[in-house]
């Protein structure tokens, strides 16, 4: 079932490095893949016939498959996640530290004879649309056929990216291994100096899909660094008014605080004629283009979402997304062969199949599906999907959204004043943990840029970055920071999903100029009226409270923002600090 190297490329450095790693690793075969729908077709029957894929109902989940991970290897594992930079504080406070000689050494001893018995798959990949000078290429050689799969969705997989990278040597160098998932035996290291990644012992979407949180953010955001661009945990749509004018919007938002919804969001039937176009649900490279206007591409081909909060409710076009041709983690199974999880379509079944293959019976203390279970879903399925996704320069973005999930303290939504309160109102925001990251759930972080997992380099020289980045941004876009989870008695005051369109048309007006502003310490709100509010049954008490500013609340807020900068000492911008200070001389 293999493509032989030289039947796709004669790139030497690419032979000889593949070569190297293959004499380190000792597997039983090597396997190139080529992206073809033959070789889909043979990996997947292949999955099927070792238990790695379960087929699904085939009427209702046409092409679909189950996969179930280890119970231990079921989510980032942010504490075994180092960046193997030169010195430790290139890497910074916030991400975890490991000399590169050490790194190295620590993981040739356990990729040693690691894929003995075993196939590895050379999968290579673009980053972005192909032939575009944007994208980056990258090889992840890997012994999990559920791995090569899941590429093959999730980037622009096989023959393409081999002829885009042709005789160079300029392409990131992904080593992945299963391994025996042993918890005490798994790393994910990142080696920016390199342009390599190498992880040893999990085979979840976010340890072992190279391509996505590794290369497109750890590795992105330092390249983008050295090359002057962001690489950001940023979703990008386009909306379109009933006059065919189409805005682009990047928003940035922690993992499972609805940041797919947004992408895939469907406007309320009061904003009848406007649209709403999916250009990615999670990351977006920015550059700066010609004309001053930053512009972005979404390097990724397909979606890795989290299944728990996608629903007919919640989320349709994803429903349509995963319908067909997708790949779903550690989700419950119905009697006849269908997918669930809790909240998915109002029904409580009596049996099911959990996340790991055990009988569940309703009324058990136990959820039927795992809280970080996923899909992977070509992004060619969603109904919405831009037709700019493949623009080889991208799309210009107008407004930048900042956002996190905090119960009190942050209004609905508010413009920053300019770019350096913007990136202060980005480098602060908080939010409170998720099943999508190991550790305690529901304890409040901050999360600057949601990038705080995700930064490749030291997080005080990010915030440099971005603001350097207004000296090469003559027409830069408007910033805002939102909240669509501020409660009241334990209540959600807003009822978010498709009624965020609301705040969404007063940002692309305000990205316009076309609508006014009120003023306040802290930045700009709407003015009374300009959300509109027609056809929502929700009360002005509600409204209120929902984009309140609360004084005293907020100079907690700042105070608790200098706790959090203190830890990057002289590397931490002044400007940053400054902006916290004239934030609190306006709150006195």
């Amino acid at each position: 079932m293999a493509n032989t190297a030289t039947n796709l490329t004669t790139n030497k450095h690419l032979l000889a490095w593949v070569g190297e790693m293959a004499e380190l690793c000792q597997p039983d075969a090597v396997v190139w893949c080529d992206g073809s729908e033959d070789e889909r077709k043979r990996l997947t029957e292949f999955a099927v016939s070792k238990g790695i894929l379960i087929p699904l109902n085939a009427e209702k989940h046409p092409g679909c498959y189950l996969h179930r991970s280890n119970p231990n290897d079921v989510a980032r594992v942010e504490h075994l996640t180092f960046i193997c930079t030169k010195t430790k504080e290139e890497a910074g406070p916030t991400n975890n530290w490991m000399a590169p000689d050490e790194a190295y050494g620590k993981l040739r001893g356990l990729f040693k004879g690691s894929m003995a018995g075993r196939t590895m798959y050379v999968v290579p990949y673009v980053m972005g649309p192909l032939g575009s000078q944007h994208s980056k290429v990258g090889i992840e050689l890997t012994d999990s056929v559920y791995v090569a799969l899941n590429m093959r969705i999730m980037t622009r997989m096989g023959k393409g990216a081999l002829d885009m990278l042709g005789d160079g040597n300029g392409f990131n160098r992904g080593l992945h291994c299963t391994g025996d998932l042993n918890p005490e035996r798994r790393y994910i290291c990142h080696f920016p100096q390199d342009n390599a990644i190498w992880s040893f012992g999990s085979g979840y979407g976010g340890n072992a899909l190279l391509g996505k949180k590794c290369l497109a953010l750890r590795i992105g955001s330092y390249l983008g660094k050295k090359e002057g661009w962001l690489a950001e945990h940023m979703l990008i749509l386009g909306v379109e008014s009933p006059e065919g004018q189409t805005t682009y919007v990047a928003a940035a938002f922690p993992s499972a605080c609805g940041k797919t919804n947004f992408a895939m969001m469907i406007p309320p039937k009061r904003f009848k004629g406007w649209k709403v176009y999916t250009v990615g649900d999670d990351i977006a490279w920015l550059r700066v283009g010609d004309d001053g206007r930053l512009w972005a591409v979404n390097p990724e081909n397909g979606y890795f979402g989290v299944a728990p909060g996608t629903d007919w409710a919640s989320n349709p076009n994803a429903m349509k997304t995963i319908a067909k041709d997708t790949l779903f983690t550690n989700v419950a199974v119905t009697k006849d062969g269908q997918v669930w999880w809790e909240s998915m379509d109002g029904n409580t079944h009596d049996e099911l199949t959990d996340w790991q293959g055990k009988p569940w019976k309703k009324g058990s203390p136990d959820k039927a599906a795992h809280p970080n279970s996923r899909f992977t879903a070509p992004a060619t399925n969603n109904p919405i999907l831009s037709r700019n996704v493949n623009d080889p320069e991208g799309v210009p973005i107008s407004a930048i959204i900042f956002g996190g999930r905090r119960s009190d303290t942050v209004p609905l939504v508010m413009q920053a004043f300019n770019w350096g309160h913007g990136v202060f109102m980005g480098a602060t925001i908080g939010s409170e943990t998720t099943a999508a990251a190991t550790g305690k759930v529901g304890v409040v972080r901050r999360d600057p840029m949601a990038m705080l997992p995700f930064c490749g380099y030291n997080m005080g020289d990010y915030f440099a970055h971005w603001l350097e980045m207004q000296k090469k941004v003559s027409n830069p876009p408007k910033i805002f920071l939102v909240n669509w989870f501020r409660k009241k008695d334990g209540k959600f005051l807003w009822p978010g999903y498709g009624e965020n369109m609301r705040v969404l048309k007063w940002i692309v007006d305000r990205a316009h100029v076309r609508v006014g502003a009120q003023e306040t310490p802290l930045g700009w709100v709407p003015k009374e009226g300009h959300i509109d509010l027609s056809g929502l049954s929700i009360s002005p008490e509600q409204v209120d409270a929902a984009t309140n500013i609360d004084v005293d609340e907020w100079k907690k807020e700042l105070e608790s923002t200098s706790e959090f900068f203190q830890q990057f000492g002289d590397r931490l911008p002044k400007a940053l600090e400054l902006q916290r200070q004239l934030l609190l001389a306006r709150l006195a």
